[in-house]
């Protein structure tokens, strides 16, 4: 049986009346209440931005794989420029994603999560007790690739022309995700076929984001501070609207994202794969007063069949693993098995004492 999460109200439909102020689930204690900052009228640093045909580039490679390595090292964040998707698959995505959750509730129902099926299908995430307060947002979420693990009753039942543009951009950002990893790998001067076999088959999934306007945006949060499970999350923004923010030394940054540019993000995955020298960065959505915010985050991550754990080649004698290696399986039951919170499943994952490396 897969890890589920409680059945709750979908916030599209509660958005949709005239509401002065949120109900009380979603009302977050003083201390988790976000501070609602812009980047555009805010002058914090931002991310790295990376140039992936600079990375393809004889010439300019070097300098730019310095910059990918200090942006996974020191930001576990960046935006790719370059990134070589069609803008037109990509407006195409774009508008689909958004007549989707403009469709009517019961034809969303049609791609509902379904009980005992895990968290596959139209809904939300990580709700695993009646008194945890709930994010303002509503997702859909679908293994994509390959495409044996698909549910039989969602990708075949997406409309059309929508379903044929997420198969097409799928397999974009499945390739993407590959060069991406593979750069990532040179710039740790890992041998790329190390880091093939610790991804496997590799698993492809997707989480399209709702956040609707919302009366009292200060008193919610859209996502919960957390790090992504995964090794690489491939974020598009669908609109303007600003929202995603990380946890940067103590404070969180918003991040404004730039037009045709994605925004990669590392996971908890990545930083065991690396052994602790690239980061998982804590991050978070807030919502916004007068408008809906919408996103697609594709998530590359190991196959079932690997085992997880650091690369071979990055524990040496002066530098011990500092993650245990475990099965893909056991890694997901416990990350799906919890509140999504913090970095606090992957500090369980590290390796305490002499014993338990032993072990």
């Amino acid at each position: 049986m897969e890890p589920t999460s409680l059945t709750v109200p979908f916030v599209q439909e509660i958005a949709k009346d005239a509401l002065t102020r949120v109900p009380e689930r979603y009302v977050r204690p003083l201390h988790e209440r976000p501070i609602l900052l812009s980047a555009t009228t805010t002058p914090l640093p931002q991310v790295p931005v990376i140039d992936l045909s600079k990375l393809l580039s004889q010439d300019l490679k070097e300098p730019e794989l310095e910059k990918l390595h200090y942006a996974c090292k020191e930001w576990g964040f960046f935006q790719l420029i370059n990134h070589g998707v069609s803008t037109s698959l990509v407006e195409k995505v774009k508008r689909g994603a958004q007549d989707f959750f403009n469709l009517p509730i019961e034809e969303k129902k049609k791609l509902g999560q379904r009980e005992g099926e895990g968290v596959e299908g139209y809904g939300q995430a990580f709700v695993v007790s009646e008194e945890q307060k709930l994010e303002w947002a509503d997702m859909f979420f679908m293994l994509t690739l390959p495409p044996h693990i698909r549910k039989p009753y969602l990708f075949p039942n997406i409309p059309l022309p929508f379903r044929d543009d997420l198969e097409t951009y799928s397999a974009g950002l499945k390739k993407l995700a590959i060069q991406i990893v593979e750069l990532m790998a040179n710039a740790l001067n890992v041998d790329s076929k190390e880091i093939r076999e610790l991804f496997g088959e590799g698993v492809q999934s997707m989480r399209m984001n709702y956040y609707p306007p919302c009366p009292q945006p200060e008193l919610v949060m859209g996502l919960n501070p957390h790090t992504d499970g995964g090794s690489l999350t491939i974020l598009l923004q669908l609109n303007e609207v600003e929202g995603l923010q990380i946890k940067i030394d103590g404070s969180w940054i918003p991040i404004k994202p730039l037009p045709n540019a994605f925004i990669v993000n590392l996971g908890d995955m990545m930083e065991i794969m690396t052994n602790g020298i690239y980061r998982s960065i804590e991050h978070r959505a807030t919502v916004n007063l007068e408008k809906e915010r919408l996103s697609i985050a594709t998530f590359y991550n190991p196959g079932m069949e690997v085992k997880l754990g650091p690369a071979p080649s990055l524990v040496t004698p002066t530098t011990p693993a500092v993650f245990k290696t475990i099965s893909v399986p056991e890694y997901y039951r416990g990350y799906l098995s919890r509140e999504l919170r913090g970095r606090s499943y992957l500090d369980s994952m590290k390796i305490q004492n002499e014993d338990e490396n032993s072990s």
